[in-house]
């Protein structure tokens, strides 16, 4: 059952991100940070969690979750060191998915070659 949810949040968060796509004349790069930012206010207003343990892997994988841990990093960073952990916190807790995605891009890119879209 865990699945099923899993899968429908995702696929309803991806589903409205293309329907944006579509109907609108929003670009990626916008909705992409408009989803990071629905993340963070979740995070902040503490909401993030409670809907976290209910859907799993459904929000935390896109981008909503990346935000949300920006937020939570962030946050816990500047209750232990002050007004600068606002700055280092969210890259301190975000910094293994990072690191991953940087790694993965450039060992693709060696990979596969690029070309232009026609």
């Amino acid at each position: 059952m865990y699945y099923l949810w899993v899968f429908l949040i995702g696929g309803f968060i991806c589903m409205l991100g293309q329907v944006l796509i579509i109907y609108t004349n929003i670009t990626s790069a916008r909705i992409l940070v408009t989803f990071e930012l629905i993340g963070v206010l979740l995070q902040a207003f503490g909401l993030f969690d409670a809907i976290s343990e209910f859907a799993r892997a459904g929000i935390n994988v896109p981008i909503v979750g990346f935000g949300a841990s920006l937020a939570k990093g962030a946050m816990s960073a500047v209750k232990s060191k002050g007004l600068l952990g606002a700055f280092t916190g969210g890259l301190e807790a975000t910094a293994g998915g990072l690191a991953a995605a940087i790694f993965f891009a450039f060992l693709f890119s060696l990979i596969f070659k690029s070309r232009t879209k026609n």
